[in-house]
């Protein structure tokens, strides 16, 4: 069988029989890395084999520049999923998202619901390298990153999904309004609920907690959220 053969099988999802499929050996080489070439749903079994791969990839300019791919942190199993933008410096070197300041914070908003990424959260990004001086991710930039984002979210198959930003709602939903006038708004995407939320580092940015303030408006989103799940739960 030639090289060309292989590489078609590996993206053959149609059963050949009514028995489950064997699942092939996972070869990050034959995996296409040029971001005009979809990965198919399915194409990875586990978290590990995204990392390996995006370790590697070059489906866009960001991989040149790289120290870490930055995939995700939490529990893989997590009934919500939260969606960043992009890694910074902190995540770069340590191959984590959200480790920087914007993270600690984070970890803190989820904790005052009783939401931690031991339990229930699962975090990631939109891409997976840092841009070059934390720019805003180019929009070739998220597409050739997407499919990753996709077979993270399908492996995890979280409830609710939320979406930090206005760059992290774009990725994913496709939606381009600024993110002042979508917060706290349930969305469907794939059957799943998503609200879009202010990015921390915007918090930062704002430490008001005065009413109507980002930081008051953010509690108030984070309330719905975590009602959401018992709702869900019950």
């Amino acid at each position: 069988m030639s090289d060309d053969d292989q590489q078609l099988n590996l993206f053959d999802l149609s059963p050949i029989d009514s028995s489950p499929p064997a699942v092939p050996d996972f070869d990050p080489e034959r995996i296409p890395t040029d971001a005009k070439v979809p990965i198919p749903p399915g194409t990875y079994q586990t978290m590990e084999q995204i990392s390996e791969h995006c370790n590697r990839c070059d489906r866009c300019e960001l991989g040149q520049n790289r120290t870490h791919a930055v995939i995700g942190r939490g529990n893989p199993n997590a009934p919500i999923m939260i969606i960043g933008e992009a890694p910074g410096q902190n995540e770069d070197e340590q191959g984590l998202p959200f480790v920087g300041k914007s993270g600690q914070l984070l970890d803190k908003i989820l904790e005052s619901v009783k939401l931690s990424t031991d339990r229930e959260v699962y975090i990631s990004n939109a891409i997976r390298c840092r841009p070059p001086g934390n720019r805003t991710p180019s929009a070739g930039e998220l597409e050739a990153c997407k499919p990753y984002l996709l077979e993270q979210i399908r492996l995890i198959d979280p409830k609710i999904i939320l979406l930090t930003g206005a760059t992290a709602v774009k990725s994913l939903l496709g939606d381009k309004r600024g993110i002042t006038k979508i917060r706290g708004q349930w969305m469907k995407w794939e059957g799943r609920d998503c609200m879009p939320i202010f990015h921390p580092a915007y918090l930062l940015r704002n430490p008001s907690k005065e009413p109507g303030k980002p930081k008051w408006l953010m509690w108030q989103d984070i309330q719905e959220v975590r009602k959401r799940l018992e709702s869900i739960n019950n």
